[in-house]
């Protein structure tokens, strides 16, 4: 496969683990692109669950937790990197009477083109302990990051293939269905790829 001619924008696309991807965190993977440009690209996987519910994270930040539709959910291991921070993955909010294209309630917020943000202050999770904050939320410690032209490689390698990001896979589908639910939005089934680099 020759290498992209165009430069290629995968910011708000799923990134889901071939086969031969045997890496401890990615394999089996689904990686969702928060930002992708020429600098290179930062994501989460959003289903690769850690030991501990968000209740327990709440819990050990000292932040009592009462929003009781999210106490049981998993908090992820978003990737390799900064592994002791947490990331929030949530619908984006809104400021009332703000421009929306550029404000966030919260002081730490990247806006991903297609609908969602991604917040690393602490003020997100102080209102979602609260009751409020956004009502869809994927918590992860740590996340993933790849270097100028480092992803393109990876693709060129056959180590991913690339869809764009369904929110409900993030959201609203139990975790060990995510990797194929995400190869579903292609019309593929595990058993369909092969480990062998090649395109059909």
């Amino acid at each position: 496969m020759s290498g992209h001619s165009a430069p290629f924008n995968l910011t708000n696309h799923f990134l889901i683990a071939m086969p031969g991807l045997e890496d401890a965190l990615f394999s089996k993977s689904v990686v969702y692109v928060c930002e992708h440009n020429s600098k290179g690209a930062l994501g989460l996987v959003i289903n690769k669950p850690a030991d501990m519910d968000l209740k327990a994270l709440f819990q050990k930040i000292d932040l009592p937790m009462q929003r009781s539709d999210l106490q049981g959910n998993r908090v992820f291991q978003g990737g390799p990197v900064q592994t002791e921070r947490g990331f929030v993955l949530h619908e984006a909010t809104e400021v009332p009477g703000a421009d929306t294209t550029k404000a966030s309630l919260y002081a730490s917020t990247m806006t991903i083109p297609g609908g969602l943000e991604m917040t690393t202050s602490k003020d997100v999770l102080e209102a979602i302990a609260s009751g409020s904050g956004p009502r869809k939320v994927l918590v992860s410690l740590g996340y993933s990051a790849w270097a100028g032209g480092q992803l393109e490689t990876e693709l060129g390698e056959n180590s991913w293939i690339t869809v764009d990001a369904d929110q409900a896979i993030i959201f609203d589908t139990p975790v060990e269905q995510r990797y194929d639910k995400a190869l579903a939005l292609l019309g593929l089934q595990a058993w369909m790829i092969s480990t062998q680099a090649g395109h059909a």
